[in-house]
This record gives structure tokens, C-alpha cells and sequence, in this order.
């Protein structure tokens, strides 16, 4: 059963529990809507699970303004049906919603609408520009003396555009210890792996160049998880990256590791067969 929205799970498995929910969501609102992006979403569920019902403070669904709240940026905004589906596990959106995703007048769009979706603190869609958001944020809960962390999770493709690295060294620049990106580090993006594309490796060491904390670590470990959120909230004085390591499609056996499934929704038959691996029917 899901928790009361404004629970916070108190165990890694009901963080597993809710991640399947998160899961099922994305096969069934990528398949109604016959579009979407489910790889990159699938590989991101047990991060942004975490994130919203064990890491981040403040949250209310009855109050998503609150001013004191942790701030969450999906920079990778065309991996939404995530997000979509964490805030109908949370409460934020009615669950039967997420299906309307992508259809016309829906708030549900392709890519998260700050003005529109109670919860989202950030509009995305081009790549590259949440980390500089995220960067005015924490910066702005420094100078406003609130205590909010700001958290942004990236694509390990988005990482090859410009803007991600001004960011970075903004942050480091400001000492922006509130600000913790997350690197959905899963080796594949629309034309094929990173490595293939425009290489990333030494991710790590790159960042640490840029004057960040970096943490490693296995992103669908809760454990891990958690405890690389623990750390980042001891760090004082420089922001933090944690670089996931993650299987694109997972959870679901047809469409991990898979390039295809980028931004191929799945037929009525192929989300029977993800949901039947789900627990979902």
C-alpha cells in the first residue's frame, strides 16, 4: 500500500515498494500516451524515490510553495514521467492524472511546467540549464539565511553541454554546500553511449577538477543511496555530485541497457509485459 503523502519511508523496502509504484506509472503514461522518453525515466525511480519520501525536507502537498522546502530540478526534463509519477505517489497529483500525460490540455506535458504542476520548482526542457538554476537557488537560500538544500539531477549525456560546466564552476565558485547534483549516470543517450557520442570519462575526476565533493555510488542501492545523501549533507563549503551508476530501462528486462527505449513508448502489449514484471497487473 502507498504511504500517506506526507509519510517518509522509513525502510529501504518501502523506498523498493513505492519505486515499483513510480515504475508502473511510467510504463502505463508512456504507453497512453504513445510518446515519451520511459529508458532514462526507469533508470532515475529509485533516486528520485529517495529523494522525495527519505532525503528531502519540507514537503507538502497541501503547501508546495512552502519557502523552507528542499527544491528539486529534473534537469533532464524530458525524463518527467519520473517525476510524474513520485508526485502521484506523494500526493502532490491525483494518481488517474498521470495518464493524461502528453495529451492536449493536460498539465502533464512532455517536459515539467513549474506554473502548472504542483511540485515542480523548476520548468525544463532544454538540456543543460538546470544546474545554473539549481546554482541561483542555493545561492539565493544563502543570501534569504533559509536553510533549503537544492537538488539537480542530470543526464550523463546532458553533461557534454557547455552550460553544465559554467554552472559547476559557479557553484564551487560561491562554496554552494546546499547544492547537490546527481549524475543518472546510465551510458546511453538518444544516438547511442555517451562514451560513443562525446566522452565523459573521467566524470569523477572532472568534477572534482571543477572544485566539487564527488561521491560514487550504485543507483538503484538504496543503502548506497541514502548514505551518499548523509555524506553530501556534511559537506561544508563546496557543492556535491554524486555520480549514479545506472541501468538504463530498469526494472523492466526488454528495455535495460536497450538505446532504443530512449524515447520509444511501449505498445498496450509490450506495457502488459513490463507491468506483468512490475507486479503491476
Amino acid at each position: 500500500m502507498p504511504l500517506n503523502s506526507n509519510a517518509q519511508a522509513t525502510d529501504t523496502k518501502d523506498l523498493t515498494e513505492i519505486a515499483r509504484s513510480v515504475r508502473q506509472h511510467i510504463v502505463r503514461m508512456t504507453s497512453a500516451a504513445n510518446s515519451g522518453h520511459p529508458g532514462g525515466a526507469l533508470s532515475a525511480a529509485d533516486i528520485v524515490t529517495a529523494l522525495y519520501f527519505r532525503v528531502m525536507k519540507g514537503l507538502d502537498p497541501n503547501n508546495p510553495r512552502n519557502p523552507d522546502r528542499d527544491r528539486f530540478i529534473l534537469s533532464k526534463g524530458h525524463a518527467c514521467p519520473v517525476l510524474y509519477g513520485v508526485l502521484a505517489e506523494k500526493g502532490y497529483i491525483p494518481r488517474e492524472l498521470v495518464l493524461t500525460f502528453r495529451k492536449l490540455h493536460s498539465i502533464l506535458q512532455g517536459h515539467p511546467d513549474m506554473n502548472k504542476v504542483p511540485g515542480v520548482d523548476m520548468s525544463a526542457g532544454s538540456l543543460g540549464q538546470g544546474l545554473s538554476a539549481g546554482v541561483g537557488m542555493a545561492l539565493a537560500a544563502q543570501l534569504d539565511n533559509r536553510n533549503y538544500r537544492v537538488y539537480v539531477m542530470l543526464g550523463d549525456g546532458e553533461c557534454q553541454e557547455g552550460q553544465v560546466w559554467e554552472a559547476a564552476m559557479a557553484g564551487a565558485h560561491y562554496k554552494l554546500d546546499n547544492l547537490i547534483a546527481i549524475v543518472d549516470r546510465n551510458g546511453l543517450q538518444i544516438d547511442g553511449p555517451t562514451e560513443t557520442v562525446m566522452g565523459l570519462d573521467p566524470l569523477q575526476d572532472k568534477w572534482a577538477s571543477f572544485g566539487w565533493h564527488v561521491i560514487e555510488i550504485d543507483g538503484h542501492s538504496f543503502p548506497e543511496i541514502l548514505a551518499a545523501f548523509d555524506e553530501a549533507s556534511s559537506v561544508k563549503e563546496k557543492p556535491v555530485v554524486i555520480i549514479a551508476r545506472t541501468i538504463k530501462g530498469k526494472g523492466v528486462s526488454f528495455m535495460e541497457n536497450a538505446v532504443e527505449w530512449h524515447g520509444t513508448a511501449p505498445s498496450a502489449e509490450q506495457r502488459d509485459k513490463a507491468l506483468a514484471e512490475l507486479g503491476g497487473i
